[in-house]
């Protein structure tokens, strides 16, 4: 251990947090969570007897080590998860012992979602939260916020009496309604990014308005929740965007200089399209706010025109994103990054200009995962900054083409990204805050599309049956999710969703 990190282990805080180890050359290595940042840190640096090898090759290579700290252990949790998908250690891949990392999913769009965990998400239209790397400190949790968030953990059998974890608090109360048992749910998807505080004093203001109007039970129970939500702090697991120092993220930090930014980039929005031939084009656009993803804030996009024309696409997306209305009710990007080359850019640029709207904006080109920028993007590239980082600019028409990796070449396919390369350049946190981004930007793109594809299948199926009409369709697509749901719907299923007639009428046509 070098004699700068000893003293800087001295100033270690006895609150959880998360820590990062990084090398010699100030790649992130392992990223990890700490109940006390003093104690567990402070361990790698101890006997290494009931060390593994490849802990103690982990400890070899640390150069030096920075953290930041949580409200609670919950936090540090999730706040441990956004920070490996960001950085992609190492050390975190190779200390996983080959197991499967674990998600938490949630089918907001079922009548009656419930919680449960799969190690393999699959593109349902399900929402998918993580990956966690530790199953038993997730779980636990969930077992926790459950007592705030009430959920069901299995589909609840419709007309069955309530069981033990309704009477208890765990699961919703006999005559809960489905929007507010969704609206429940929400709240625990809040919790998982980030907005512990918010939620707090939304619950604290229902508390005193039922108290006004004299429903003292339903009072007491909020004010049970409140009191439970704070609990949570205490509570032992083993992130949260609120606790994040974001003037100690070197990737901001590095972006902000690069591009010339009057100040960090708190909001970064990103957008990506997906079609397959110019039927159901969607566009999406994903926000991480501090550096990390802010999966409350994304927004999907269907086009009014479809068409097989990225540019396209691109120029009425950015239009509608940047219009009056979403505007005030979005507010705006300190910097947005578009997946694509010089055409999205200037179209992108484009409707800006139609709008009025002046805000940074850069593309980044799938080949080679170059950064483009153009006359009018808003940013003055920093050429002293890159020649001293080892950084190349190079001009190409119009357009300026930064390349943040020089020597290091793509892998294949849409998803080429330099995560695997053992060189270790100085940008490398800006290049995988960058990856993260798109592939983020293309993940949820790709999971709209797909969606849309399948229902426009379902309903194609569907419309062959006399007597079935639009709205019909609709609500059977909406109730069961699929053609293969609605096949497999009891007639007293299918009743209820669309009357007794109609579900005698759709009958014989289900096989």
């Amino acid at each position: 251990m070098n004699k700068k990190l000893e003293a800087k282990l001295k100033e270690l805080p006895s609150s959880p947090g998360v820590y990062f180890h990084k090398s010699k050359d100030g790649e992130i290595i392992y990223v990890g969570k700490a109940a006390v940042l003093k104690n567990r840190v402070r361990q790698y640096f101890q006997s290494q007897r009931d060390m593994d090898i490849k802990t103690r090759a982990l400890v070899a290579e640390i150069e030096d080590t920075d953290w930041t700290e949580t409200e609670s252990e919950i936090d540090a949790l999730f706040l441990e998860s956004e920070m490996v998908k960001r950085y992609m250690p190492r050390y975190n891949i190779l200390l996983r012992d080959d197991k499967s990392q674990l998600y938490v999913r949630i089918d907001m769009k079922s009548e009656w979602p419930y919680v449960s965990f799969t190690r393999n998400p699959a593109d349902d239209g399900a929402e998918y939260f993580g990956p966690y790397y530790n199953g038993f400190a997730i779980k636990k949790a969930l077992r926790y916020l459950r007592r705030v968030f009430p959920y069901y953990t299995k589909p609840p059998k419709p007309g069955a009496r309530a069981d033990l974890d309704a009477h208890i608090g765990l699961s919703p109360l006999p005559g809960t309604t489905s929007d507010e048992y969704k609206a429940t749910l929400r709240r625990l998807i809040r919790y998982f990014e980030g907005g512990r505080k918010t939620l707090a004093k939304e619950i604290e203001k229902e508390m005193h308005q039922a108290a006004k109007l004299h429903d003292f039970e339903n009072a007491a129970r909020l004010r049970n929740r409140l009191r439970d939500l704070a609990e949570l702090q205490r509570k032992i697991m083993f992130g949260d965007r609120e606790f994040l120092d974001i003037s100690k993220d070197r990737a901001l930090s590095d972006l902000t200089t690069l591009l010339g930014l009057p100040k960090i980039p708190a909001r970064i929005e990103g957008y990506d399209i997906s079609h397959m031939g110019g039927v159901n084009v969607v566009a999406s656009m994903v926000v991480f706010t501090n550096g990390v993803s802010n999966r409350s804030e994304y927004r999907k996009f269907k086009t009014k025109i479809e068409q097989n024309n990225d540019t396209a696409n691109m120029h009425e997306t950015i239009l509608r994103r940047f219009s009056p209305k979403n505007i005030q009710a979005w507010g705006m990007p300190e910097l947005v990054l578009i997946d694509g080359g010089k055409g999205q850019l200037e179209a992108a640029i484009k409707a800006l200009s139609e709008r009025e709207v002046t805000v940074p904006i850069i593309s980044i080109a799938k080949r080679e995962e170059e950064i483009m920028v153009a006359p009018n993007s808003n940013v003055v590239v920093n050429k002293e900054y890159l020649d001293q980082t080892g950084g190349v600019a190079l001009a190409d028409g119009r357009f300026t083409v930064i390349n943040l990796h020089p020597g290091l070449t793509k892998s294949s396919g849409h998803a080429a990204n330099l995560r695997g390369a053992t060189q270790v350049v100085a940008h490398t946190d800006v290049v995988k805050l960058f990856q993260r981004i798109r592939d983020e930007s293309h993940r949820f793109a790709v999971s709209y599309h797909t969606v849309l594809r399948r229902q426009k299948q379902t309903a194609s199926d569907l419309e062959e049956i006399p007597g079935i009409g639009p709205a019909t369709r609709r609500k059977l697509i909406r109730t069961f999710g699929s053609l293969r749901a609605v096949k497999s719907a009891t007639p007293e299923q299918l009743a209820d969703a669309i009357g007794k007639s109609k579900a005698e009428a759709l009958k014989p046509y289900l096989g």
